[in-house]
Formats: C-alpha cells, sequence, structure tokens
C-alpha cells in the first residue's frame, strides 16, 4: 500500500512524513523545500494472534510489540502543489506524476491559516484551509481530465468499432494510474453524462474525473500544526461534511521520536503522552517545551501521526489484517516461523484474493483455503475477517 503525502508548500509535509518513518526529508520554511519525492516506510497497529496459539511469533515482515504487531506501509511525500499545477506552474507536472501509484491521500494542510495558497506566510486565521483542499482536489481532477481527454474522439470511435465498453475504454487510459474498472464504473454511475459518449463536455469530463479520483484514490485530511490553532478555528474544519478529518502536530511526533530514540523520553507512537527518563539530563527550556506538548497531547488525544495513518489505512481504504500461514496447526511457514507475516487487504476480500496477494502462483493454482483457528476449510469465495490466520492449499 502507497499513501501520498499531499499538500501545498510550507505546511508541514516533510515533518509529518518524517515524523511517521524516521526518514531523513529536508525541512525548511519555505515553499518547494521537497524537490525530489521521498520514500519511506511506516507502521499501523493490529493485534498479534500469537497470544492465543500461547507461543512468541517470529515476525519476517513486520515487528511485534508487546502483542501489538506493526504492520508496515509505504509512504510518498512529494514536492507541494500550488494553483495551476495541471498546467505545469511551481513543480505540478512532476507533483502529479510522482502520485500515480498512490492507493490514496493524506492531505497535510496549515490548520492556523498562515499560509497563503502559494504557501507564503500570513497572518495566522487569514486564510480558509479548506480552500486548500477544493483545489488539490481539482488540480488533481484537472490533471486526469487531461489524461483522458487525450485522442479522446479516436479512442471512442475505436472503442466503437471493436465493442468496448465506455468503463473499458476509459481503464484503458489510465492504466498507468492504477485506477481499477470497478473505480471507473462506480465513477460512471455516480455522474450524469450524455448518452453518446463523444457528446461529453468538459465541465462533464472533469466531473467524472472527479469521481474517478473518490472512487480509486480517496483522500483525507491531516489538520497540521493543531497546537497552534484557536480551537474554534480547529473546530471548524473538524466539523466538514464529506471529509475524514485528523488533527495533527507533526513537530511534536517528530521531537518526540527523536528525544525517544536518543533515550531521553519514553513514547509509544500513537499514546496521548511520554515518560521523561531523567529530568536531570534535560534543561528549564527542554522542560518547560515538553510539558508544553505533554498539555497539548492530552488536549488533542495524542499528536495525531499514528491516528491519521491508521484512519487511512482502515477507514479510509477499509484494510483489514490477515496472517498468512502453510502450517494451519501450529501457525508457521515452511521454516517453521510462527505468524510470519501480517497482510493489509481490502475488506471484503475472498481467500483466493489473498492467494494472489502471496504469489501469483498460488492464486492461479488456488485449490481450498483453511481457517487456522476453526480448522474449517473454505473455498475460493470465502471472505476474509479482519484477523483471520490462513492457510492456502493450492496444486503442487
Amino acid at each position: 500500500m502507497l499513501i501520498g503525502i499531499v499538500g501545498k508548500p510550507n505546511v508541514g509535509k516533510s515533518t509529518f512524513f518524517s515524523a511517521a518513518t524516521m526518514a531523513p526529508a529536508e525541512i525548511a520554511n519555505y515553499p518547494f523545500t521537497t524537490i525530489k519525492p521521498n520514500r519511506g516506510v511506516a507502521y499501523v497497529r493490529a493485534k498479534c494472534p500469537h497470544a492465543e496459539l500461547g507461543h512468541p511469533c517470529d515476525p519476517r515482515n513486520s515487528n511485534c510489540e508487546n502483542g501489538t504487531r506493526l504492520v508496515p506501509v509505504e509512504l510518498l511525500d512529494v514536492a507541494g502543489l500550488v494553483p495551476d499545477a495541471y498546467k505545469g506552474k511551481g513543480l505540478g507536472n512532476q507533483f502529479l506524476d510522482d502520485l500515480r501509484q498512490a492507493d490514496a491521500f493524506i492531505h497535510i494542510i496549515d490548520s492556523t491559516g498562515s499560509t497563503d495558497c502559494e504557501g507564503n506566510s500570513v497572518a495566522s486565521c487569514t486564510h480558509d484551509p479548506m480552500e486548500d483542499v477544493r483545489f488539490l482536489e481539482d488540480e488533481i481532477a484537472q490533471w486526469m481530465r487531461g489524461i483522458l481527454e487525450k485522442g479522446w474522439e479516436k479512442s471512442a470511435r475505436q472503442a466503437h468499432l471493436e465493442g468496448l465498453k465506455v468503463h473499458e475504454m476509459i481503464h484503458q487510459k489510465f492504466t498507468g494510474l492504477g485506477v481499477s474498472e470497478s473505480a471507473i464504473s462506480a465513477a460512471l454511475r455516480e455522474t450524469p453524462l450524455p448518452e453518446n459518449i463523444l457528446g461529453w463536455k468538459e465541465a462533464e469530463m472533469l466531473k467524472l474525473c472527479h469521481a474517478i479520483r473518490r472512487n480509486s484514490k480517496p483522500l483525507m485530511i491531516a489538520l497540521n500544526k493543531a497546537d497552534a490553532t484557536p480551537p474554534e478555528f480547529l473546530k471548524k474544519m473538524m466539523d466538514q461534511p464529506g471529509y475524514i478529518t485528523v488533527p495533527t502536530m507533526a513537530e511534536t511526533e517528530l521531537a518526540l521520536r527523536k528525544a525517544s530514540k536518543a533515550d531521553l523520553l519514553t513514547y509509544v507512537p500513537g499514546s496521548n503522552g511520554f515518560t521523561i527518563n531523567d529530568p536531570s539530563k534535560l534543561n528549564p527550556a527542554q522542560k518547560k517545551a515538553l510539558d508544553h506538548m505533554g498539555q497539548n497531547m492530552q488536549r488533542l488525544n495524542g499528536t495525531g501521526i499514528q491516528n491519521a495513518l491508521e484512519t487511512a489505512a482502515f477507514k479510509l481504504l477499509d484494510l483489514i489484517v490477515v496472517y498468512p500461514v502453510e502450517d494451519e496447526t501450529k501457525w508457521t511457514d515452511h521454516n517453521g516461523n510462527v505468524l510470519p507475516d501480517a497482510l493489509l487487504i481490502k475488506r471484503g476480500a475472498t481467500a483466493k484474493d489473498l492467494a494472489y496477494k502471496i504469489h501469483t502462483d498460488l492464486g492461479d493454482n488456488f485449490i481450498r483455503g483453511i481457517n487456522a483457528r476453526t480448522k474449517r476449510v473454505v473455498g475460493h469465495d470465502h471472505v476474509l475477517q479482519d484477523g483471520d490466520v490462513m492457510s492456502i492449499i493450492s496444486k503442487k
């Protein structure tokens, strides 16, 4: 799974990325600090089933800490987006191309309203952050429209001659964007369009691209710098209909993770507090800063970074965690590792979908699945549940 960290310049995207992944990223208080995209791995939490087995697990693709499995997700931090990016303004073309394979977006906005649409500093609360949300959605849709319209008449006539359905023809145009046929079909159902596709106007195609983006690459909002935002201003954004919003404090999360790494304090990402290991090692300014961070974490129930990641995975993308094994009696792989892998898979996926996710050959040669908890044999269309431990049997 790839989550794109998006937004205009100077709102804390790279700070969010670094706080979530602890991967290096250039951070500065001016637009277009990020030129080349940064890639890193963050983690979402799930309950590890090893306690039920009464035996420690041997994780291969994810760590297990005190019964909590840390399942990896990939993050992509790209250059900031400004209005008319789809026309090439700023680093727009590069930004949009970098996001082709993203499964979802976390849109980082400056909830203090102190950066204008270009990413320049302005007085607090003088800019409406929700304008940034609307413009970013429009930029992505405009970019997709440009792809859709290129050679549209030729493609439409060819589709007619070859007997292709509309969603199949559109899918061919978006193969490089990781857009599924089902997402296109859903978007076509949602968008009123003329029956004759050659009669579709620019505005209608733009509406269709908005719907395709919503169905293929959903977006949520991280209200960054929430600790510096007036409560009434923050509440107004959190109550926006139609959006999933999470208040975040990326600078606080990054500072705490660095301090924890230096053994100055104990902090578990996702918690709403921390413990100073040795107060004598801190100067008065550091103690004051940490006290301020702690108060804001209590008020906002943590820094929000872990919450944003897990909201993107489990709510926005509606994923579940499944544990594939080879031996359903011991919950091991062929090397004897207990619960070696934790995989994120779409809710509603089947046993055969899991087989394909593990390996194409396993899917092609699928015979049956076995629920390792119940030892029940299941067919290819068995719908998986969150936390399932499954063994897949295939033809040799």
